[in-house]
C-alpha cells in the first residue's frame, strides 16, 4: 500500500486545524463560528471516525483469525516458533508497561481541559452510571464473570455489540479450527486472506482520501474549543510517547541484542539503520520488510530464520502500537477524570498485546485497535479524535521500532539457534 505525501498532506491539516480552531476560540460565542465549528469542522471529523469505527470489527476478527492460523502451523509449533513468539508476547508486554509508567508518572492529560467537549464527557458518564445502575458495567463485576464474559455465547451478538473481547475469543477457535482441518479449510483460509485484503484496501483509501480532511475537521473542532490550552497537553502526550518509543528501542532491544546474541547494539543499530529510514518513511512494517531481511542477512543472521522471524514479526510484533495504546489509553483517562484500577491498568495490558498481535503492518490500523483498548476499559473511543492529528508524526517512529524488534529478534535467535537448524530447515 503506497503512502506518499500523506504524511505532508496530514501535517498541513494539522497546522491548519490547530491555527483555525484557535483564532476561532476567541470568538467563540458568535453564530457564525459555531455554525462552522457544528456543521462543518464537527461533521467531517465524525465522519472520518466513523469510518475508522466501521473497520473494527472485521480488521479484528479477520487479522486475529489470520494470526492463529499463521502461528499455528504446524511449520511455526517447533522451538524456533515458540520462541519467537514468546520473545514478541514480552517485549510487547514490557513495551506497554514501560508507556504506561511513564503516562502516569508524566501526567500528560492532568489538570483542566477542554480537549473532551463537556457534552460528549456528559453523555458518557450518564452512559456509564446507566450500566452501574443495572449492575452490567464492567468494572462492577467480580473476576469470574469477567473471565465468563471472555466467552460469547453468541458470536453474532458480540459482533454487533461490538464486544472485542469475545470477538477476539471466537476468531482464535475460528482460526484453531481452519488450521486443525487442514486441507479441508484451504478455501476457507484463503477466504479470509482475500476479505483481508479488501480491508487493507478500503484502510488505505480511507487514510489517503479522508485522513487530510477528517484531521483538519477533528483538529480544528478541539481547538474552537480548547484554544491554545490545549497545545500543552498534546505536546506532552507526543513527548510521553516519543521518551517510551526511544527507551524501547535502544534499551529493551540494544540490551536484548547485548545480552542474549552478545552482538554489539551499536554495529546492529548501524546495520539496520537502512531498513529503519524506510520504515520510517514508509510508516509500514510490510512495505519496510524486503529492506529489513536483507540488512539482517547482511548482518550474518541465518536466511532460514530471517525468512521465518521477520514476516512473522510484521504480523504479530508491533511494540511501538502497544506503547501508543498505552500512553494514549491513560491520556484519554486523565483527560476525562477516571481513575483506572489496578484490574483495568492490567486489563489494557492484556488487550493491547492481544491487539498488537492482530494489527496489520499499515498506517492506521493501530487507531482502530486503539479504539479497541478503550472500549475494553470504558473509555469513550470518540476521544481518538483528540490524538488523531499528530498520531501521524508518531506513527513513523513506531514503525521504526516495530520492525526494529523484529530484527532483533531473528538476529537473537539467529546466534543461538543457528547451529542446531543448519541443515534441517528449508526455505521454499
Amino acid at each position: 500500500m503506497k503512502f506518499k505525501g500523506l504524511t505532508v498532506k496530514i501535517i498541513i491539516a494539522l497546522i491548519l486545524g490547530i491555527a483555525l480552531g484557535s483564532i476561532f476560540n476567541f470568538y467563540i460565542g458568535s453564530k457564525f463560528v459555531g455554525f462552522v465549528d457544528q456543521y462543518i469542522f464537527n461533521v467531517i471529523g465524525q465522519v472520518f471516525l466513523n469510518l475508522i469505527f466501521m473497520l473494527v470489527v472485521p480488521v479484528v476478527f479477520v487479522s486475529i483469525v489470520l494470526g492463529v492460523i499463521g502461528v499455528g502451523d504446524p511449520k511455526l509449533l517447533g522451538g524456533i516458533g515458540l520462541k519467537t513468539l514468546v520473545f514478541f508476547l514480552s517485549t510487547t508486554a514490557i513495551a506497554i508497561t514501560l508507556a504506561m509508567c511513564l503516562a502516569l508518572v508524566v501526567k500528560p492529560g492532568a489538570g483542566h481541559s477542554d480537549l473532551l467537549k463537556s457534552e460528549e464527557v456528559a453523555t458518557y458518564q450518564k452512559k456509564l452510571d446507566d450500566q452501574k445502575a443495572t449492575g452490567a458495567s464492567p468494572i462492577n463485576q467480580t473476576f469470574d464473570q469477567t473471565v465468563i464474559n471472555f466467552f460469547p455465547k453468541n458470536a453474532v451478538e458480540a459482533m454487533t455489540t461490538g464486544n472485542m473481547l469475545q470477538i477476539i475469543t471466537f476468531a482464535i477457535f475460528i482460526g484453531i479450527g481452519i488450521m486443525m482441518v487442514g486441507e479441508k479449510g484451504r478455501i476457507v483460509h484463503q477466504f479470509f486472506e482475500q476479505f483481508n485484503e479488501v480491508l487493507m484496501y478500503i484502510i488505505s483509501m480511507v487514510m489517503n482520501v479522508f485522513a487530510p480532511i477528517g484531521t483538519f475537521g477533528l483538529v480544528a473542532h478541539a481547538f474552537t474549543g480548547a484554544g491554545f490550552g490545549a497545545i500543552r497537553q498534546l505536546g506532552l502526550y507526543f513527548i510521553v510517547v516519543l521518551a517510551a518509543l526511544l527507551i524501547h528501542f535502544f534499551v529493551v532491544y540494544g540490551g536484548a541484542v547485548k545480552l542474549l546474541a552478545h552482538r554489539s547494539p551499536i554495529e546492529f543499530f548501524k546495520g539496520f539503520f537502512p531498513a529503519i529510514t524506510v520504515g520510517f518513511g514508509g510508516s509500514s512494517s510490510n512495505a519496510a520488510l524486503p529492506v529489513s531481511m536483507e540488512c539482517t542477512k547482511k548482518m550474518g543472521v541465518k536466511p532460514e530464520i530471517a525468512s521465518f522471524v521477520q514476516p512473522l514479526g510484521a504480523t504479530i510484533n508491533m511494540d511501538g502500537t502497544a506503547i501508543m495504546q498505552g500512553v494514549a489509553t491513560i491520556f484519554i483517562a486523565q483527560l476525562s477524570g477516571a481513575d483506572l484500577t489496578l484490574l483495568q491498568l492490567i486489563t489494557v495490558v492484556a488487550v493491547a498485546v492481544i491487539a498488537s498481535v492482530g494489527t496489520a503492518g499499515v498506517p492506521g490500523v493501530g487507531l482502530i485497535m486503539l479504539a479497541m483498548v478503550l472500549t475494553a476499559v470504558d473509555l469513550n473511543p470518540a476521544a481518538i479524535g483528540i490524538i488523531l492529528g499528530i498520531d501521524r508524526l508518531l506513527d513513523m517512529t513506531r514503525t521504526a521500532v516495530n520492525i526494529t524488534g523484529d530484527a532483533a529478534c531473528a538476529l537473537i535467535l539467529s546466534e543461538r539457534e543457528g547451529r542446531k537448524l543448519k541443515g534441517n530447515m528449508h526455505v521454499e
